[in-house]
C-alpha cells in the first residue's frame, strides 16, 4: 500500500462524518398530525383540570367514552354527566405520551399511554395511574375541526 493509499483510506471516515447532520432530522407533521396532537394536549390540561365542560366540547356530537369500570357514555351530554362523575370521585393529574398517530381522510386514530397521580376525592389518598388509551377522531365536515369520536381506556399491566 503506497503512502497516498494510506493517506487516502485514513481520510475516507473524517470525510464521511462531515455528512452527518449536524442536529437529528426534524419529523415534519402534518397539519392533521398537528391538529391532533394539540387536541390531545388540550385534552389532557382539562383533564387535569377537572373540567368536564371543556372536555364535552372535545368530543363529536355522536362522541362515545368508554371508561373502565364505568359503563359507556353515548352523545356528547352523556359523556359530559360521565366526566362529571369521575370528577366527583376523583381528581387526576396525568401526562399522555403519544404511541401511535395515523390519519386517513378525516379519521383518525392514536394509540396512548399515561402516566402520573389519581387522589380520591373523599378520602385525599393519592396513588399512581397509568393506562393505555386508544382515541378515534373524526373531522367535522362543516367545520374541519377534529374531535373525539371513541376514547377508551384501561389499567397498564
Amino acid at each position: 500500500m503506497t503512502h497516498r493509499s494510506r493517506f487516502s483510506a485514513l481520510l475516507l471516515p473524517f470525510a464521511l462524518l462531515a455528512f452527518i447532520p449536524k442536529h437529528p432530522l426534524e419529523v415534519v407533521m402534518s397539519p392533521a398530525e398537528q391538529e391532533l396532537r394539540a387536541l390531545l394536549t388540550t385534552y389532557e390540561t382539562s383533564l387535569n383540570a377537572g373540567d368536564a365542560a371543556r372536555i364535552e366540547q372535545l368530543y363529536a356530537e355522536d362522541g362515545v367514552f368508554m371508561p373502565a369500570g364505568f359503563p359507556t357514555a353515548s352523545g356528547r351530554s352523556a359523556v359530559r354527566s360521565a366526566y362529571d362523575a369521575v370528577f366527583s370521585n376523583i381528581r387526576i393529574a396525568i401526562h399522555f405520551t403519544v404511541d401511535e398517530l395515523t390519519v386517513q381522510g378525516d379519521v383518525a386514530y392514536a394509540r396512548t399511554h399515561s402516566a402520573g397521580t389519581a387522589t380520591v376525592v373523599a378520602t385525599g389518598a393519592s396513588g399512581p395511574e397509568q393506562n393505555r388509551e386508544l382515541f378515534v377522531f373524526v373531522r367535522g365536515p362543516k367545520s374541519g375541526s377534529w374531535k373525539i369520536a371513541r376514547y377508551m381506556f384501561n389499567k397498564t399491566s
